[in-house]
């Protein structure tokens, strides 16, 4: 199992320490910030999954920190705020957020909305969240991967890299796409991530890594994923 990485952007210190083993007990990945400065910091350096955003921060209005997010990100944004006006949560909505919890809230309705906002990240013209080929099988709904039969487990960055290669369908996907998607901004240039990363997924997924039958490089482009085998 790959399991979502959350980043929580709330300086309530009690509220953190409410949030991070409710998460942490569902098994999902977290990560927590108390400034807009840092949760921004950690959301460009870690690229996570779903983000639980406060608007009351101390050094920068949440709604601020939301448009900076959403100007390099489409990953889920779930608001966290003492603000339940009607007003404040149709612009939230509008600046780019997927969903609002007013404070107080319960952890099973956290829950809820963070398990709908994730699926809502599935593409449309994936109508199976399940795609096999070539011995090996993705559950991009549970995110479940296995190799001939044997569950594979991979780290957080080795899923992301997959679950981009699996979204193009078997197109290739460009240094600059992949860079983007799965590092954000910070990744911008640094093409050795990829090198590094794809030998990671090829010595775990392939038969032969250094024959690879998946795994295909596009020299100076790209890679592309290739579920039944051939390369051509």
């Amino acid at each position: 199992m790959n399991h979502p990485l959350i980043l929580v952007i709330e300086d309530e210190e009690s509220l953190r320490r409410f949030l991070v083993p409710t998460l942490t007990g569902q098994r999902y990945q977290v990560l927590s910030a108390s400034t807009a400065s840092e949760g921004l910091a950690m959301a460009r350096s870690h690229n996570p999954d779903l983000v639980l955003l406060d608007l009351g921060l101390p050094d920068r209005d949440g709604m601020a920190v939301l448009e900076e997010f959403r100007s390099w990100s489409r990953k889920p944004v779930v608001i966290l705020s003492a603000r339940n006006q009607e007003r404040d949560k149709v612009r939230a909505l509008d600046h780019g957020a997927d969903d609002y919890l007013a404070k107080p809230f319960g952890a099973f309705e956290l829950l809820a909305r963070i398990r709908v906002a994730l699926r809502h990240t599935l593409p449309a013209d994936l109508a199976d969240p399940v795609v096999q080929g070539g011995g090996l099988r993705i559950d991009l709904e549970r995110r479940e991967v296995s190799h001939e039969g044997r569950s594979v487990k991979l780290t957080a960055l080795e899923y992301k890299l997959l679950e981009a290669l699996v979204r193009r369908d078997g197109k290739v996907a460009t240094h600059s796409q992949l860079l983007a998607e799965v590092w954000g901004p910070g990744g911008e240039g640094h093409t050795h991530y990829l090198r590094i990363y794809m030998a990671m997924l090829r010595k775990k997924l392939e038969a032969d890594p250094t024959r690879p039958r998946h795994f295909i490089t596009e020299p100076n482009v790209g890679y592309r994923l290739i579920l039944d085998g051939r390369g051509d």
